[in-house]
């Protein structure tokens, strides 16, 4: 598509949008400060109640980011850096939160934790999620190994899915096209494309849910290169969801999910691209058996991953998989004690020159404390039994204290955590380097803060952190896995706030300092800070505009094996919503990148300049 041809459509919609109905402001409603949280607890708890301040992205703030992945909606957020989110989508992601490195941090699916064992640091890749098939996330920060068991130690990200409709039938069909270049070619051409199509609605008891979605990229290089040639990244996505409420108090949901995707990359010896080919496979179950002031959880789930690459060195396959049991009791004393007691059981599974495995059966129980008077406690405790390696104790004692004022409240909060990581199937048994005699990685986080709410227009919330990580798993002097003696601390300040002076207005920003000791802390900028504005126009039409500032950090140079500082950048962002039909039919378009800011995000990687989508929501 020509340079004018898309300006031309954006112009189309974004004035439609505005001018298409009078202002009716009374009648509009954006979210609530009201929030309630499960993520730190496993029960709804509202906010208040929680010692944390745990990150919710609503299913509102999902359709204000249409067209965008889950890695760069997550990225905006406090305490985190997702390095590789913006440049080409198919890059390696590397998660870093609160100063840790991508392994320390869960993914969590519907209930269910989801890592691949055959990778090198066992993380879950971004990259399969299809931010079409979620319904929120919540971010919790700081240890919590003592609900989730391993790699728990920066941050929890809990991930739900969408349900079935009431209706008998209802349906969703979303695309979108738009630009893929760097700030240097403004070429306009067309180089992205997203779809998904979902058809779901509950028959009496019975309820399902099927859906599809896909996307394409193309038009950028993985790598800067003399050449620049494209690397072309293709996703699939399939779900299929089918429940049964056999009662009141019990209802049972098994689902499916394949996802594929093929991701070319820079060669290094050759003049032909690399190609990488991913497939992840999953079946899972979860029930509920609610019974009086309890209720009884079970999630479970075998996953199967395949990752093949076909590369300058030849063509290589690494296959892994996991099972997962993860079943709880709730129960609720006298209304202000809220527990969890529970056992969570993992067996992961790799191929190298033969097939390993470990399995991990952990008893654990929280219990949280809500009193008539303004305290809140969180507690709980976690006994490790691993295959390999034996037994390893966690526990998190978490207090705050609300204060009530004529609207609203002040809330302190406080810390005290032990997290752990588990050595992998790679570190543990590896071809290069594996080492049986591993112990788990220990980290200990204090945590301080206070959060401030005025009505339900204003909120803020600052928190100060300290995590020291020992014991974690590095190489000797002949590439052999070890527990490493050096200790690593991670220190900083994050900062929330949420103003919501009118209904058809809101201001979001947050600002993070981190501070790493104890190695070169590449890819983890000092300082970060995000602001987003939201407005709505009218009952049709609203807009969103975001600036997001990165810091400077530090990259290695591979070549020479030095670190290289990169240079802060700022990104400016918009988009815009209209609805055609009510309740119905809505388009939107977004521009990042607005101002074509030139940048590195990772060294030698490309970035994305100014970019266009415009695209189409269809509810059925």
């Amino acid at each position: 598509m020509k340079k004018n041809h898309l300006w031309l459509i954006t112009a189309l919609l974004a004035g439609k949008g505005i001018f298409a109905q009078n202002v009716q402001q009374d009648s509009l409603k954006v979210q609530q400060l009201d929030e309630v949280v499960v993520s730190d607890s496993k029960f709804e708890l509202k906010r208040e109640n929680s010692g944390k301040t745990v990150i919710k992205i609503t299913a509102e703030e999902m359709q204000r980011n249409q067209g965008r992945t889950v890695a760069e909606i997550i990225n905006a957020k406090s305490g985190i850096e997702i390095a590789g989110s913006r440049g080409r989508d198919g890059d390696v992601l590397g998660v870093y939160a609160r100063g840790g490195r991508g392994r320390q941090v869960l993914i969590i699916i519907d209930g269910v934790r989801v890592s691949d064992p055959s990778t090198f640091s066992a993380e879950y890749d971004l990259r399969l999620l299809s931010p079409a098939t979620i319904e929120s996330i919540e971010i919790i920060k700081g240890a919590a190994s003592t609900l989730y068991g391993t790699n728990a130690v920066t941050a929890v990200i809990n991930i739900t899915t969408k349900k079935a409709s009431k209706q008998k039938i209802a349906g969703n069909f979303e695309t979108s096209v738009g630009t893929n270049q760097t700030a240097d070619d403004q070429n306009y051409n067309l180089g992205s494309i997203q779809n998904s199509a979902n058809v779901n609605g509950t028959l009496g008891k019975f309820n399902y849910g099927v859906d599809f979605s896909n996307r394409y990229k193309s038009g950028l290089s993985a790598a800067i290169t003399p050449e620049n040639e494209e690397d072309i990244f293709s996703h699939y996505s399939t779900n299929v969801k089918l429940g049964y409420q056999f009662s009141e108090n019990f209802g049972v949901q098994v689902y499916g999910n394949q996802t594929k995707f093929k991701n070319e990359y820079d060669a290094s010896m050759a003049e032909a691209s690399n190609l990488g080919k991913n497939e992840q496979q999953r079946v899972g179950l979860t029930s509920e058996l609610g019974y009086g002031k309890g209720s009884v959880h079970l999630n479970a789930a075998y996953t199967d991953y395949e990752s093949v690459a076909n590369d300058t060195f030849g063509e290589s396959t690494t296959e892994g998989s996991n099972w997962v049991l993860d079943v709880y009791n709730k129960y609720v004393f006298a209304k202000q004690f809220h527990t969890i007691l529970g056992v969570n059981y993992i067996k992961d599974e790799a191929i190298f020159a033969e097939e390993v495995d470990f399995t991990i059966v952990d008893p654990y129980a929280n219990v949280v404390y809500v009193s008539d008077f303004g305290l809140n406690l969180n507690a709980g405790a976690r006994l490790n039994n691993h295959s390999e390696y034996g037994n390893h104790f966690v526990y998190n004692v978490n207090p705050s204290y609300v204060f009530d004022t004529e609207n609203g409240y002040v809330k302190l909060m406080g810390s005290y955590a032990t997290s752990y990581i588990t050595p992998n199937l790679t570190q543990l048994f590896g071809a290069f380097g594996g080492n049986p005699d591993l112990e788990p990685e220990e980290n200990t986080t204090i945590e301080g803060g206070i959060e401030f709410k005025l009505s339900n227009q204003f909120r803020i919330s600052t928190v100060y952190f300290d995590r020291n990580e020992t014991n974690a798993i590095g190489y000797d002097a002949n590439f052999m896995s070890i527990n490493v003696t050096d200790e690593i601390d991670a220190n900083g300040v994050e900062v929330e706030a949420t103003w919501l002076p009118w209904n058809s207005f809101s201001v979001n920003a947050n600002y993070t300092y981190t501070e790493r000791k104890g190695d070169n802390a590449i890819r983890i900028p000092k300082h970060k800070a995000n602001v987003s504005l939201w407005y709505q126009f009218c009952e049709s039409t609203n807009a969103s505009l975001s600036f997001a500032y990165t810091g400077k950090r530090f990259d290695t140079d591979f070549a020479t094996y030095t670190d290289i500082a990169l240079e802060p950048f700022s990104l400016l962002n918009f988009s815009i919503r209209h609805e055609l039909i009510k309740n119905k039919l809505n388009v939107f378009v977004n521009a990042d990148n607005l101002l074509n800011e030139d940048y590195r995000e990772l060294l030698g990687f490309t970035t994305r300049g100014r970019n266009f989508r415009v695209g189409l929501n269809l509810n059925l």
